[in-house]
């Protein structure tokens, strides 16, 4: 599970680099395929997460709020490395 995680984990990381990126913006086309392209990953990767999801991080995916998601991912991930 801590793979499958890392990987969603990755994936809105990746998101939130395409969204930041002024370069790719100038070209519209591209930067809404690179936005399609990811968000399609995020959802293959999070159907794929091994079941019962954390409640919370299950709303986040829901909801599509990517930002909390990930803020969940990383705060997990510090609690335990700590």
């Amino acid at each position: 599970m801590e793979d499958s995680l890392a990987d969603l984990a990755q994936a809105l990381r990746e998101r939130l680099a395409v969204i930041r990126d002024e370069e790719s913006r100038r070209d519209e086309a591209k930067h809404v395929a690179r936005l399609r392209a990811v968000s399609e990953k995020i959802d293959q990767l999070q159907e794929a997460l091994p079941q019962p999801l954390d409640p919370r991080l299950k709303h986040y995916l829901e909801r599509r709020s990517y930002d909390k998601a990930l803020e969940f991912l990383e705060g997990k991930r510090l609690y335990r490395s700590g």
